[in-house]
């Protein structure tokens, strides 16, 4: 079906301006991270005009959300709105983002090519890999570190015990939902996001999260039934709300390659960071002082092996998944960017991880890069927790330098850090 053939219902508008904005858009404990860091206040922290969304809503729109970032909104409005919403002297462009009837289609990138398996492995050989027990042993295990996860659903968070602690600790700080889904945000068929938070998060006897005395955010961008333009706008709201609450890590096992409509389909020479809106926000939160970890892909078999967006970002820190013999896994998507950038960055345990079952509350075996990226990014709250002065493109750079062989193999991952008595790496 065309995109002609269908009603629109979902758009992005382009603002061609902020309208003199002031409305600063972060809260207390991000201003305290932007002085401590020495990064300015600039027009990027400012909300898009006011004025401009309310003629929006005049016109017959409903805002879902905006972006300063970006100076723009995702609107859920009729055809005939839409156009006049086009003609407002403000507005740059519209761009349809998904259609009324997105329900009725099987969207590509939904089926996923992580898996769950019977076998329990040893969830210890996923933090052994890059050495991360080595910095639990010393103390180090996310203290003083926000983390940001950005997934679809979090079934039965408030209920798991492997989230136990994080509840009665205060280290859930608080959930955002920014999609349009009729499934609920702790429903049943929403578990990715429980599942990949719980390889960062987990506290329980038998099973240990990568850095689960760090504090969190969770946040719902994907909508279960589709594939469409209108997830990645939902992204892009869901980082710069990270910013806004002072977030130093960002976990995002999502990507975008292939919609619901080939039309929408992202091409491989716009691979370039640069290009699309999800790309572009990621390449500005690192600007801001946060660390993206972002999953490569599972496509690797595919008509499209290449990573996906926003991983092309070259300012992420883009991961990709081997099992524990250090050999990439099969599925795992590949580089290079458009431009020549290598991809992925570095590579974590992510065939044959030991994850938590969100429906049972029982650990077992799992494949895919989004189980490999919340272990990178838990490795990055220990290095940090060890390290707060530093900004977080040299604890990318750590991550990164440390690693051996990026493109076929991943191996240990870690320097001397306080508390060592000099261990450094096996180089």
């Amino acid at each position: 079906m065309g995109i002609l053939g269908v009603i629109l219902t979902f758009w992005f508008v382009q603002f061609t301006d902020k309208g003199g904005s002031n409305q600063l858009a972060l809260g207390a404990e991000a201003m305290a991270l932007r002085k401590q860091r020495g990064i300015a206040i600039d027009s990027l922290d400012y909300a898009v005009c006011p004025t401009y969304v309310e003629s929006l809503r005049k016109k017959g729109a409903r805002v879902c959300h905006t972006t300063r970032w970006l100076n723009g909104a995702t609107i859920e409005a009729t055809l005939e709105a839409a156009s006049a919403i086009n003609g407002l002297p403000f507005v740059k462009s519209i761009e349809a983002t998904r259609f009324s009837d997105d329900g009725s289609i099987e969207a590509p990138q939904k089926r996923k090519q992580e898996r769950l398996f019977d076998e329990i492995p040893d969830f210890r050989e996923q933090l052994e890999l890059f050495n991360l027990h080595r910095l639990h042993e010393i103390g180090y295990k996310g203290q003083g570190i926000t983390i940001g996860m950005i997934d679809g659903g979090f079934a039965n968070l408030q209920t798991l015990t492997v989230f136990d602690s994080i509840r009665k600790n205060g280290q859930l700080l608080g959930v955002y939902d920014f999609a349009d889904d009729e499934t609920p945000f702790y429903g049943a068929g929403s578990e990715h996001g429980s599942m990949c938070l719980g390889l960062i998060a987990g506290n329980r006897t038998d099973y240990q999260g990568a850095a689960n005395q760090a504090k969190f955010y969770v946040m719902r961008s994907e909508e279960s039934a589709t594939e469409t333009p209108k997830e990645p706008d939902n992204w892009v709201a869901a980082v710069e709300k990270c910013d806004s609450l002072g977030v130093w890590i960002v976990s995002t096992s999502l990507g975008y390659s292939r919609f619901d409509y080939p039309e929408w389909n992202y091409t491989y020479n716009h691979l370039d960071g640069k290009t699309y809106r999800a790309s572009r926000a990621a390449a500005i939160a690192a600007r801001k002082g946060m660390l993206l970890c972002t999953a490569a892909g599972n496509s690797a078999t595919t008509e499209w092996p290449w990573i996906n967006v926003p991983s092309d970002a070259d300012s992420t820190l883009t991961v990709g998944a081997v099992g524990n013999d250090s050999i990439l896994a099969y599925f795992s998507s590949i580089g290079p960017t458009a431009d020549g950038r290598i991809k992925p960055d570095v590579l974590a345990l992510g065939y044959g991880a030991t994850i938590v079952n969100p429906t049972t509350d029982e650990l077992r075996s799992g494949n895919g890069t989004s189980f490999a990226t919340p272990l990178l990014a838990g490795l990055a709250a220990c290095l940090w927790s060890a390290y707060p002065a530093e900004t977080n493109r040299q604890i990318r750079e750590r991550i990164i330098r440390t690693g051996r062989e990026l493109r076929l193999r991943h191996t240990r991952c870690m320097e001397s850090i306080p508390g060592t008595n000099g261990y450094s790496r096996d180089a």
